[in-house]
């Protein structure tokens, strides 16, 4: 910056010399004009970071479904009955009376005489009981009851997995100065009818 300001002062006083030369009615040597180089821009592309490595967490809930199974609701059990005895009515017929010889009063022709009678043997149907099959206890068993219950089992557990996440970066372009315009005197030839 401090040459290009030093080459305008030279330049600058050079011109001063010239044009009070040629507003005084000399004759012109040497002219130059002003010369000005702009800057030189160009552009860069460059990775900027957009955001930093870190850790992720992959959750998966657990997974549960339904399964039918079979349960005792009511354990077995034994219990004891009497079981009464079987019977049978068997009718017999007995003698009651064996019969035989008995004295008897009776009435004869208007006479009370007393006389000798023959009784025959007399029999009678008599009912029994007989027991065919007497009164025993019996083992009774009462089987047990099931029943069909739905209920809720894990099929798969719940998994977390930790996922590394890299960096993020991002191309941007961005102007940069590769050379700074300067500024000058170019020397300009000066036409012949400038001369006289």
């Amino acid at each position: 910056m401090f040459r290009r300001s030093a080459s305008f002062a030279i330049a600058a006083l050079a011109m001063l010399g010239t044009t009070s030369q040629t507003a005084a009615g000399g004759r012109a040597v040497e002219c130059y004009e002003p010369v000005h180089t702009p800057d030189v821009y160009d552009t860069v592309y460059e990775d900027v970071l957009v955001s930093p490595p870190g850790q992720q967490v992959d959750y998966t809930p657990p997974i549960y479904g339904t399964r039918e199974r079979v349960v005792m609701t009511v354990p077995a059990q034994v219990t004891y009955e009497v079981v009464p005895a079987v019977t049978r009515t068997v009718y017999h017929t007995v003698r009651v009376d064996g019969g035989g010889y008995s004295w008897e009063w009776r009435v004869i022709h208007g006479r009370r005489v007393l006389c000798k009678v023959w009784h025959k043997a007399r029999y009678e149907r008599v009912a029994e009981t007989v027991v065919i099959q007497p009164e025993r206890t019996r083992r009774v068993v009462i089987p047990a009851q099931y029943d069909q219950i739905a209920e809720e089992v894990l099929v798969q557990p719940e998994q977390r997995r930790i996922i590394d996440v890299p960096a993020s970066y991002q191309t941007v372009a961005r102007r940069v100065l590769v050379r700074e315009g300067s500024s000058g005197w170019r020397r300009v030839q000066i036409p012949r009818h400038c001369q006289d």
